[in-house]
């Protein structure tokens, strides 16, 4: 079968690799992929920030079709279309009853070795072996979906799932003021998430006038183009001299952590989910001295999908529409060109 490999800094190919095969604990599955993506945070190995060991397999958010199961799968089967987020989990230990499951006691990561699991399948390929699919797995109602509703349900295997993360860690509900740092993919769907929670007000900081549009389409009543002390300025201007109730950094910098920290109201949160590879600091003196709190980290969506999945459903909410180019798979080389270039905001990859 065909599957993207990172062989080094912005060299993807996309390779003949060997087809899955179910493992021997009879909790694995094998899906074949309706779709995949490209995420940000692909791009920091792809930039050479990260060096993991090449050729390696990538990609970690897809959808697709059950097409073989284990002996011991009971909660997905054959024929049916899922979701899976961005790891692995059982979705019973004692970590995932606690909402955790990015912290599964048994779990693991996609283009991955875990002990227990073997190696786990990068995403961006035309099948994927699932291990504890039962907890990783969630099945879409209905069988498959509408072709329409398939870049919104690629979504909750990652970047709705964090920008819903982002909200509830910062502590979003009716009534407050919200501003987000970051109008990527992660950043726009954190917009849809505070509005969904109940935000008066959502200020998207923001240079790019297509994702300035899309923003506001999803719900940003405001827009902010400034950074750093400008940028800080400007938003407690907006928001009575103090600042956001709630800041929501998307992006994972040094400076988009400063200016998430610095606008926040005395008293304020910042919810964090910005991969941080490039090295962000959390000051201490600063946070004591305004009681600014920061809570968030790496999203454990599996626990989100089942609430959001409705709501992508019935169209209630549409973050598929993050997605402003899709391309086959064999045209990998160039999604993760257009998102390094950003030149566009998510790239669906459809192999």
């Amino acid at each position: 079968m065909r599957a993207t490999v990172l062989h080094g800094e912005r060299d993807i190919r996309v390779e003949d690799v060997p087809d899955p095969v179910l493992g021997t604990s009879g909790l694995d599955a094998i899906v074949r992929v309706v779709a995949a993506c490209v995420c940000g945070s692909d791009l920091w190995p792809y930039r050479g920030i990260t060096r993991p060991a090449v050729p390696k397999r990538i990609g970690h958010e897809f959808v697709g079709v059950v097409e073989e199961v284990g002996s011991e799968v009971t909660q997905v089967a054959l024929g049916d279309f899922v979701i899976a987020p961005f790891y692995q989990c059982d979705n019973t230990c004692v970590n995932c009853a606690n909402g955790m499951s990015v912290s599964c006691l048994n779990g693991g990561w996609w283009g991955s070795e875990t002990e227990g699991l073997g190696f786990a399948d990068g995403a961006q390929g035309e099948r994927v072996r699932v291990p504890m699919a039962d907890g990783t797995l969630v099945p879409v109602p209905g069988g498959q979906p509408d072709p329409a509703l398939v870049p919104g349900l690629l979504t909750l295997a990652d970047v709705m799932g964090t920008g819903h993360h982002a909200a509830v860690s910062g502590g979003v509900r009716e009534g407050s003021t919200v501003a987000v740092v970051g109008d990527g993919a992660v950043g726009l769907c954190a917009i849809i998430a505070a509005k969904r929670l109940g935000a008066s007000r959502i200020i998207a900081m923001s240079r790019h006038a297509a994702r300035q549009e899309l923003a506001v389409e999803f719900g940003a009543t405001d827009i902010v183009p400034e950074r750093g002390d400008e940028g800080i300025a400007r938003l407690k201007e907006m928001c009575g001299g103090i600042g956001p109730d709630v800041v929501l950094e998307c992006v994972g910098t040094k400076e988009s952590m400063d200016q998430a920290l610095r606008s926040a109201r005395p008293g304020g949160q910042v919810g964090f989910v910005g991969v941080p590879n490039g090295g962000p600091e959390l000051p201490a003196r600063t946070m004591f001295d305004t009681n600014v709190g920061v809570r968030g980290g790496v999203a454990p969506v599996r626990g989100y999908i089942e609430e959001l999945l409705p709501e992508v459903l019935d169209g209630r909410i549409e973050p598929g529409r993050v997605f402003d180019l899709v391309l086959p798979l064999e045209q990998a080389a160039d999604a993760y060109r257009a998102m390094d270039e950003r030149t566009a905001i998510k790239v669906m990859l459809a192999p």
